[in-house]
């Protein structure tokens, strides 16, 4: 059974997220102090007294805005009231009670769904600052401080109560899918249509997502968590503060997943900076997928798709082992297809061989091209095992690790896949000295 869902909402820069990393026990949302940081639902497993449940960050509700982007904001806003099972609504002790909490707080009496009243910012319990928050028709305010943490427990203890069922740990893995590109290369629109609905907000305006976002669903019968990123810019194009707290929060996405689906815009080609996505995917030994999107706006002959395919082979010799597709994520075409190429890529991660079957192809490999020498001395390789999965890590116990050349021990890795698949995934050689008396 799916864990109970709380949604906070609230306007602008009322401690939301500040209470949300409070709560989830780590820093998740972006917290700054304007309006609008938060622009995309961001989920979190919490837990308070036994009960499980997930927490929902949404961005402020300005109901009666007109800009574009505070009209998305809403939208998401209203996706998490829809779909969940009770709300937090915040609201500031400092600045106090104001139009716009009215506004909202008569949305979520229409709801029907269990409120709870969050009074922020009351870093100095005075009961009289709670009073004008009856006016809200939301029985009894709690005056809590997000920051320092006084008053979450009692409101915790009254968000759980609202609970119609047990929420328990849920320890069934999650294939975890960070989708990454530069902005404007179309990751929103890809998990929107994985997702089939509107998950995270859609714009033309490159920076739009600027937390990486992660959505729990399934698929052919398996778990996948997949997790939209902020766009990696090049450096030099990161001068907000915020902007490079959300690179930052994309890079950590591609260190916490099992598979990365690198995002590229194939009507621009594979540029430096796709380039160097990619090379820190690789560094980080990440299991990865070429996504080329767009694909449908790309005039196209009988030779378009082998001239993108030598492209990215010469761009990529670093990493081709790569595995690629050509999706259009606005019309959907193949995007279906990314979801069992991330599992099987993820097998061939975690694949492992016997040492017994790989030292039998060792000695193969051995025979058929001799170990370099230098000043006579020849490279012997005693035994090889494989240490770990994702990535694949094969140690190789020599007599002398400084005879091991680097063409050599690319010989090994390719004979390696060659042999058993490791496609997608990058796989690790390590050389150790072993003494020929032990």
């Amino acid at each position: 059974m799916a864990k109970p869902l709380v949604a906070i909402v609230g306007r602008p820069n009322v401690g939301k997220s500040t209470f949300f990393n409070k709560v989830v026990g780590k820093k998740i949302s972006i917290v700054e102090n304007f309006p609008g940081v938060t622009r995309d639902r961001l989920y979190a497993d919490a837990e308070w007294c036994g009960q499980y449940f997930t927490l929902v960050d949404t961005g402020g509700l300005e109901l009666k805005s007109t800009d574009e982007m505070w009209r998305h904001i809403q939208k998401q806003a209203e996706i998490a009231i829809e779909t969940a099972d009770v709300i937090i609504l915040f609201t500031d002790a400092k600045t106090g009670l104001n139009a716009s909490d009215e506004d909202v707080a008569m949305k979520l009496r229409k709801s029907g769904k269990p409120v709870v009243l969050a009074v922020n910012k009351l870093d100095t319990y005075v009961p009289e600052k709670l009073y004008e928050f009856y006016n809200l028709g939301l029985g009894e305010p709690f005056g809590i401080s997000a920051e320092h943490g006084t008053g979450i427990g009692d409101l915790l203890d009254e968000v759980v109560s609202c609970f119609d069922r047990v929420g328990t740990k849920d320890d069934d893995e999650y294939i975890k899918l960070a989708v990454v590109g530069k902005p404007n290369a179309g990751k929103s629109s890809f998990c929107n249509k994985i997702l089939g609905f509107d998950r995270t907000i859609v714009s033309d305006i490159a920076g739009t997502t600027r937390d990486a976002i992660d959505t729990p669903f399934e698929y052919d019968g398996k778990k996948y968590m997949i997790i939209d990123t902020a766009g990696i810019r090049k450096k030099k194009s990161v001068e907000e503060d915020l902007e490079y707290y959300s690179v930052l929060r994309a890079f950590g996405a591609v260190r916490r997943a099992d598979v990365c689906l690198i995002m590229i815009d194939a009507t621009a080609g594979i540029t430096e900076q796709d380039v160097k996505i990619c090379g820190y995917v690789h560094e980080q030994g990440k299991p990865s997928i070429i996504v080329m999107n767009k694909w449908d706006l790309v005039e196209k002959d009988t030779n378009t798709i082998n001239e993108f395919n030598k492209s990215l082979a010469e761009e990529l010799k670093f990493m081709d082992y790569f595995r690629s597709i050509y999706v259009s994520a606005k019309t959907g075409q193949r995007t279906e297809k990314i979801l069992d190429l991330a599992s099987s890529i993820l097998d061939n991660a975690n694949r492992r061989i016997s040492t017994g079957q790989l030292n039998d192809l060792i000695l193969d490999c051995v025979r058929a091209s001799e170990p370099p020498s230098i000043n006579g001395r020849r490279l012997k390789i005693n035994f090889c095992t494989q240490v770990a999965v994702t990535p694949p890590n094969f140690v190789f116990f020599v007599n002398d690790a400084t005879l091991m050349h680097f063409s050599y021990k690319r010989y090994l890795e390719n004979s390696i896949r060659r042999a058993y698949d490791f496609s997608g995934t990058p796989i690790k050689l390590t050389v150790r000295e072993k003494d020929e008396d032990e």
